[in-house]
């Protein structure tokens, strides 16, 4: 047997430099690089090896250990989980910062490769710098807390074991069904042990991704249940999207009259112009998609995992005979809400049903209710864009601080709203420019109000509704998509949790492009706080008053001098003239670029005809805690129970 004798850390750069995805025959390297904030425990292990041989691979330096691997996500989710960016980082602190990122990437479905140092395999120089010591087990670590939040786990504390490790670990992470973040802790002193590893543990390995279709039985079954439909819905997950099935499905939908709404991660998998198209579902949806939904007799979900926000946490669908039928290559999602499951491919499995459907010769009974909701929300998109601050201002939201609004025109000078920020970003960039966003308000404007007929224009980060995510995502969607123009839509929250990265898009000498929603403030959670009852509690953005509290005046801050720091060109918006002014001249710059938006408080969508589940205080002497636990309770009883 030939072997060659080297490292474990050398032969991990090896093998990850030999891996390749084939999809629909196209043949791609699965591995890009490694993005690592170098420290003691991995910078002389690993380190040394891609600074000796990394082979084809690139080396990113990133600036947050979190922040990069969202970046790494975004990258992998961009590229439809064809290609990866693998993540090291050293022991303790280090490899603690990625377990955030982990379990975003594992909710989202989206493959992500931590590559953390562990503590020493010997435990002689025990306890190391940063070791989390647990007197009752030696053997636990700070790795062990990505346990949980990985679809594949592993400890490397013999060269013998990385072997099998990464074999597994290529294995989750070219999987569709029950992919997501997969850690393989690498002990310190193990990184830099030699071993005789056999060469052909090195040799090219091309992971085919397949399309499995579903079996016939499951198909026949789908069938009898659609061909039964009068007014049937589809919702569109985003397994629809990375199986790149957007055209399959719209085709599906228009020979058979069948309207479909999107969740977040299915948006930008399809057409927004397509006529079937109803726009975002659920809690964050369009009234056109909730109105379809609630009388609809057959909802036909498709590579969705049926999230709270895609079903109005359950009370979406009111048609008391209503029938769910699912499409999705995981069995485990495919089993929800009691649906009749086709476990497979999105494309092929709609094609095969389409088959059947055809032979039937079905249509829905729809006759002109797509287009009449359709029109009377184009209607209220035009209200929306329209919005703005006059005397007659009034706010979308029914309990909010008299003081906020008022004090926030007179501080920031602003007439800008929300949505009207929205619809003139919209208005003046390229239709196929692609926008990221995560956790906050914007992700329910945009999934309502965005239109994009670009396939993966539309990139969010909600399933685990990641604040932080925004900025590092916008990088991660430039390296996989260099041609067209990238914006990261930020609350000013999140801007402030986690923008470390934009050093590494200035290092990168790539432009992205920053936009900044400034409400002095968790507009989103005020938002649910004070519709609930609740005074608005360490939401906003204030300075502590005299009695202690956190209610005095608004904090202002200038983002774009803080942009300004890193070198990003940076604009102030005060109205949506300064805002198109602003993205017209970003358009002609060559580097990044950072939008402050002064955008009024409480000036986002509301509503819908939708519901979400919450908890909520069950005793208080508040009237509006009692009230709002009382409609709480009513629509409970509405939602089914599982």
């Amino acid at each position: 047997m030939s072997t060659t004798h080297m490292t474990t850390a050398q032969a991990l750069v090896k093998f990850l430099d030999s891996q390749y995805i084939s999809f629909d025959g196209a043949e791609t390297k699965f591995v890009e690089g490694v993005f690592t904030i170098f420290g003691h425990g991995i910078a002389i292990g690993l380190g040394q090896a891609l600074d000796e041989n990394p082979g084809e691979l690139k080396v990113f330096q990133g600036r947050n250990e979190q922040g990069m691997c969202h970046v790494a996500t975004a990258f992998a989710k961009q590229l439809n989980r064809r290609k990866i960016i693998a993540c090291s980082s050293s022991v303790g602190p280090g490899a603690a910062n990625m377990v955030v990122a982990a379990a975003t990437a594992t909710v989202n479905n989206i493959p992500l490769l931590v590559l953390p140092a562990d503590t020493f395999a010997t435990r002689q120089p025990d306890p190391v710098l940063q070791q989390l010591e647990k007197s009752e087990s030696l053997s636990i670590t700070t790795n062990d807390a990505f346990k949980p939040v990985c679809k594949y786990w592993d400890r490397i504390i013999r060269p013998e074991q990385l072997m099998t490790a990464m074999i597994s670990a290529m294995r989750v992470l070219t999987d569709p069904a029950d992919t997501g973040a997969v850690c393989i802790a690498l002990s310190q002193d193990v990184e830099g042990e030699s071993f005789d590893f056999p060469d052909y543990f090195f040799k090219k390995r091309v992971h085919k991704i397949t399309r499995p279709i579903a079996v016939k039985e499951e198909l026949e079954d789908l069938a009898d249940v659609i061909a039964g439909a009068k007014n049937p819905l589809v919702i569109v997950g985003g397994g629809v999207k990375y199986s790149e099935a957007g055209e399959t499905l719209e085709n599906f939908c228009s020979e058979f009259v069948i309207p479909f709404g999107e969740t977040q991660a299915g948006k930008s998998a399809c057409k927004s112009s397509h006529p079937m198209c109803l726009g975002g579902i659920g809690v964050t949806g369009t009234s056109a998609s909730n109105n379809i939904a609630e009388k609809a007799d057959v909802i036909i979900a498709i590579g969705t995992r049926l999230g709270d926000f895609a079903t109005g946490s359950k009370s979406q669908f009111k048609n008391p005979d209503v029938q769910f039928v699912a499409i999705n290559n995981s069995r485990y999602h495919a089993f929800k809400m009691d649906s009749i499951k086709a476990v497979g491919d999105a494309k092929v499995t709609l094609e095969a049903l389409a088959e059947i459907l055809r032979a039937k010769k079905y249509r829905s009974a729809y006759l002109n209710e797509i287009a009449e909701e359709k029109s009377a929300w184009e209607i209220e998109m035009s209200r929306l864009a329209n919005y703005k601050y006059d005397k007659d201002f009034e706010p979308n939201i029914k309990y909010f601080d008299p003081r906020t609004i008022p004090e926030y025109v007179k501080l920031m000078e602003s007439t800008l709203t929300q949505t009207g920020a929205i619809c003139a970003v919209r208005r003046t960039i390229k239709p196929d420019d692609i926008i990221i966003t995560a956790g906050g308000s914007l992700p329910s404007d945009l999934q309502r109000i965005w239109t994009t007929d670009k396939v993966g224009g539309y990139h969010a980060e909600y399933g685990y509704s990641c604040m932080g995510y925004e900025v590092a995502a916008a990088l991660g969607v430039k390296l996989a998509d260099p041609q067209n123009e990238v914006y990261a839509f930020v609350g000013d929250a999140s801007f402030q949790m986690l923008h470390s990265e934009i050093m590494t898009a200035m290092q990168e000498q790539v432009k992205i492009n920053i936009l900044v929603f400034d409400n002095c403030g968790f507009g989103c959670i005020n938002n649910l706080q004070m519709t609930n009852g609740v005074g608005s509690l360490a939401t906003e953005f204030r300075y502590r008053d005299s009695d202690g509290g956190l209610t005095g005046n608004l904090i202002p801050v200038d983002y774009a001098q803080v942009a300004k720091g890193y070198g990003l060109k940076t604009y102030t918006a005060r109205s949506a003239e300064e805002l198109t002014a602003a993205l017209k001249d970003a358009k002609q710059q060559v580097t990044s670029t950072l939008i402050d938006l002064k955008v009024l408080p409480k000036t986002m969508t509301d509503g819908y005809n939708t519901w979400w589940n919450i908890g909520i205080a069950t005793t208080s002497s508040k009237p509006d805690v009692i009230k709002a636990c009382k409609s709480v309770m009513e629509n409970r009883k509405n939602a089914r129970a599982y």
